[in-house]
């Protein structure tokens, strides 16, 4: 489903590279987890995903399409949403996912479907007819998620998704990506949340300054690493 190979970024000319030189694959109908301590790439390598950010070398294929070479096909395979949205706060809710619903062309019926079942998960529906600018961060972040969804991505990218969110919200967001992924579609996120990351993904990688330092399902990992312990405790041996 996404396919990285060799991907570079640097900043400036001469300037340690952002990421340096990361190959990894999320496969069709998993969850993938993205982690690492602050500054080591991990939104730096999700923008380059999205098509925020350009290559300074390397592949990223969406679904076999290069995104690249083709921005919008690729880009209407995948949903993200970052760890600090930024939305039209003087929108409605609905309006916005009527919005949000016209950019990727989605019918009458299957907006309608999707609006009421995703409002309904996240208690947010009796809010939808309310400026988002009155909105609490949980409900932006809740309405953010919403839009992401009302086109049915097959990649489904997420930039640190349980911030500003209820232990609620945040349960229902961790059923919802596995209900996704059991679909046949695929889950890619970053999270500071370990023990989030240790229970619900398939397979994970580590990424430190601009490296991939670990990659595989929590057992592949702890073989290779000749540990036993949480992954926790090995994020923190292998970062510090």
């Amino acid at each position: 489903m996404l396919k990285i190979n060799e991907l570079s970024k640097s900043y400036a000319k001469g300037t340690k590279k952002a990421v340096d030189n990361i190959s990894f694959e999320v496969k069709q109908g998993e969850i993938f987890g993205f982690l690492g301590p602050n500054g080591a790439g991990k939104t730096t390598t999700i923008k380059q995903i999205v098509g925020l950010l350009k290559p300074e070398s390397g592949t990223i294929l969406i679904d076999g399409i290069d995104n690249q070479k083709d921005k919008i096909e690729s880009k209407s395979k995948i949903s993200y949403v970052p760890d600090n949205p930024e939305i039209f706060t003087k929108l409605t809710g609905i309006q916005y996912l009527n919005f949000m619903a016209d950019v990727y062309s989605v019918s009458a019926k299957d907006r309608k479907e999707r609006i009421t079942k995703y409002a309904e998960l996240f208690e947010i529906r009796d809010a939808l007819n309310q400026q988002i600018t009155s909105y609490s961060h949980g409900m932006q972040q809740k309405i953010v998620l919403i839009g992401a969804l009302i086109h049915d991505p097959k990649l489904f990218i997420l930039d640190e998704p349980m911030v500003g969110l209820d232990p609620k919200s945040s349960y229902n967001l961790k059923e919802l990506m596995k209900e996704r992924c059991q679909q046949g579609n695929s889950v890619f996120f970053s999270t500071h949340v370990l023990e989030v990351a240790e229970k619900i993904c398939d397979r994970l990688a580590i990424i430190n300054n601009g490296k991939i330092i670990a990659m595989g399902t929590m057992d592949e990992i702890k073989k290779e690493l000749g540990q036993d312990g949480s992954l926790e405790k090995i994020f923190l041996e292998l970062t510090e």
